[in-house]
């Protein structure tokens, strides 16, 4: 939500771990300022997927989105297809700065799509997922034309984007405008999520939400009473932005006691910006993350928690 300090990296075998130390902290750095992730995309391989960017799910120049595509035979009746939403505190950000995100989806099957939605102060929190609604509505109406299955459709978000895919899955308001439900979704997926965070503290994060007149049904965890769509839930131990115990575990407590599926993993050694980086295949050493999204994402058993 707010921006965050250089989380620490989990100190790793003299190997390949070793020869990417480097690259990894200037990654860090760029991430924690939520600027352009330049020196993660430059690890980034550019022959494992297929795609377009730029392409238009709505009117305004905020609504495109990018499309990374797997390079692999074609699989029967589609592959899985993953929103993802980037974190900012709602006020900045750029889908061409997370092609190390659709890079590490594609070349693990998966059809990732990276939207822009439009930010605070322009726009606040209704407007803005009501851009990411839209953005789901092209996804599934596109899913199947991409080589997906628009059965297995799901929402992805970091930080502030996991909040948007959190409202997406839980709060039937922002769908039904487009004609939808959450249950069209195969599931959903939140990294280092903020989904009960009253009273609002950060200015920026005021403005986006209208504090002090923000109501209580702003936030995911008001819409954990009722049964939602799968849901895993990823955070680090070490997150000193987002309070892990209050919002990941927070909404898996509640979630679970509406007959929700939940998996929950909580990372050692991971912070706010080290939980998402850690999806970057060149990364993929500090923790477990991308394996476990791609598993869910295929329906298939999640590796045991670290």
């Amino acid at each position: 939500m707010t921006k965050p300090s250089t989380s620490p990296i989990h100190p790793g075998a003299i190997t390949r771990r070793t020869s990417l130390l480097g690259a990894a902290a200037a990654a860090m750095g760029l991430l924690s300022g939520c600027s352009a992730t330049a020196a993660l995309d430059r690890l980034v391989a550019q022959d494992t997927y297929r795609g377009q960017t730029g392409l238009p799910y709505g009117p305004g120049p905020r609504h495109r989105l990018d499309v990374y595509q797997p390079t692999t035979t074609a699989i029967p009746g589609g592959a899985p297809v993953v929103l993802f939403f980037y974190g900012g505190n709602w006020t900045r950000g750029e889908r061409a700065d997370y092609r190390f995100v659709g890079e590490a989806l594609a070349a693990n099957g998966i059809i990732a799509l990276v939207a822009d939605y439009r930010l605070s102060p322009q726009v606040g929190y209704r407007d803005l997922l009501g851009d990411c609604a839209l953005a789901l509505q092209w996804a599934l109406s596109n899913a199947e034309a991409l080589g997906g299955d628009p059965r297995r459709v799901l929402a992805m978000g970091h930080s502030a984007g996991a909040y948007n895919a959190a409202m997406l899955a839980l709060d039937p308001r922002w769908l039904s405008q487009r004609g939808l439900a959450p249950n069209r979704l195969a599931g959903w997926i939140g990294l280092a999520g903020p989904y009960d965070f009253l009273p609002i503290g950060d200015p920026e994060v005021q403005v986006a939400f209208g504090w002090p007149q923000t109501p209580a049904d702003s936030q995911p965890i008001h819409h954990a009473a009722t049964k939602a769509p799968r849901t895993l839930l990823l955070a680090g131990r070490d997150d000193k932005v987002v309070n892990t115990q209050r919002n990941t575990e927070g909404l898996a407590h509640k979630l679970r006691a509406a007959g929700t599926e939940v998996d929950v993993r909580i990372f050692d050694g991971l912070g706010h910006v080290t939980t998402v980086a850690a999806l970057a295949r060149p990364l993929d050493w500090l923790a477990p993350v991308l394996p476990t999204v791609v598993a869910f994402a295929q329906g298939l058993p999640l590796p045991k928690p670290n």
